[in-house]
């Protein structure tokens, strides 16, 4: 059976199936998905938790031989495995395949794993999972989608939001759905059951030290450049990650191009931002830095981020955060350096 994240709920009111297989890239609704599935398991009497991390090197024949063993008292129990590949192997494959065709009622299985590409979905053990218990795929909320989300789950916080906020809050925390719930949690707490605006949740938001990276990309997207040097030496004074650092200034990047590539297919600045999302009072800074990049400049600086985001990831050897630095000097426009401090 295949669900999906909205379907989890309804299923579980049901029994139990022997086998999930809960797979996704969001944190955040993975840990969810789990998390429900195991309180079902606990009211349906699985009182023990065995959890395996499947690592390089992982012994599949302990974890076969722990599985099938019962306990003293029979006590019936989840056996949890966090993959770290979908790809495990001829023997990971071949004992997931088993777990997934043999039938034990005091035994759950519990798989969690990264997104499934095309080929691992179609590999024996996940078939395997699929027609004998629950294949999850959990899919990232669309930009679209996110306030609506961000609504839905402040309303679960007693939290009150306007659209406005929703989206300023949705903006900031694009691809990070842990950061949403962990901003969620802050207002909520501090709301006094208030109607939070925008303004309200900008200045919440700003006073959290994980969102000086976007200042960070404000000041650059709007030319500042010793503001924008101030903020990434903060940063990295404080320890932030470069991998947040990269991930936020090509995230600005990817938005400039979709913008100039729906104004070449006839928009309006207005209409390609609207439809690229942007929250309202950042679309004039969107606007002027869309302007002020050209497209194949842009086209040019989203390479070298891809570049930098190798060597922040250890793909390639080199310095992230004089990559970073390099980088930022390119969208100023600043005259490149080779020497970053």
């Amino acid at each position: 059976m295949k669900l999906n994240a909205r379907q989890l709920q309804r299923h579980l009111t049901g029994g139990l199936a022997r086998i999930y297989l809960v797979s996704g890239d969001e944190p955040l609704m993975v840990a969810e998905a789990l998390d429900a599935i195991r309180a079902r398991a606990r009211r349906g009497g699985f009182e023990q938790r065995e959890l395996f991390v499947v690592d390089k090197g992982f012994r599949w024949n302990e974890l076969e031989s722990a599985a099938d063993n019962l306990s003293l008292f029979a006590t019936r129990r989840i056996v949890e495995l966090r993959l770290s590949s979908t790809r495990p192997g001829e023997a990971g494959g071949r004992a997931l395949l088993n777990l997934a065709e043999s039938a034990d009622p005091d035994r759950l299985v519990l798989v969690a794993a990264d997104k499934l590409d095309s080929a691992a979905s179609r590999a024996p053990w996940v078939k395997a999972i699929e027609a004998n218990g629950v294949l999850l795929q959990l899919w990232p909320i669309e930009r679209e989608s996110l306030p609506a989300w961000i609504r839905e789950r402040a309303q679960g916080l007693n939290l009150k939001l306007t659209q406005a906020g929703a989206e300023l809050l949705a903006d900031r925390v694009e691809g990070n759905l842990l950061a949403a719930d962990q901003e969620l949690k802050k207002l909520a707490l501090s709301a006094n059951d208030a109607v939070l605006d925008e303004d309200q949740v900008l200045a919440a938001v700003a006073n959290s030290a994980r969102f000086d990276v976007f200042r960070l990309v404000d000041a650059l997207l709007a030319g500042e450049s010793a503001r924008t040097f101030r903020i990434l030496a903060s940063l990295r004074a404080e320890g932030a990650e470069p991998a947040v650092v990269s991930w936020a200034i090509g995230r600005e990047l990817c938005l400039l191009a979709r913008l100039q590539t729906g104004m070449r297919q006839g928009l309006s600045l207005d209409a390609a931002l609207a439809s690229g999302g942007v929250w309202r009072k950042r679309q004039p800074l969107i606007g002027r830095a869309a302007a002020r990049l050209r497209p194949p400049r842009v086209r040019e600086l989203l390479r070298r981020a891809t570049e930098v985001d190798r060597v922040v990831k250890g793909v390639v050897p080199g310095n992230p955060w004089q990559g970073l630095t390099q980088l930022v000097f390119d969208v100023l426009g600043s005259p490149r350096r080779r020497e970053v401090a």
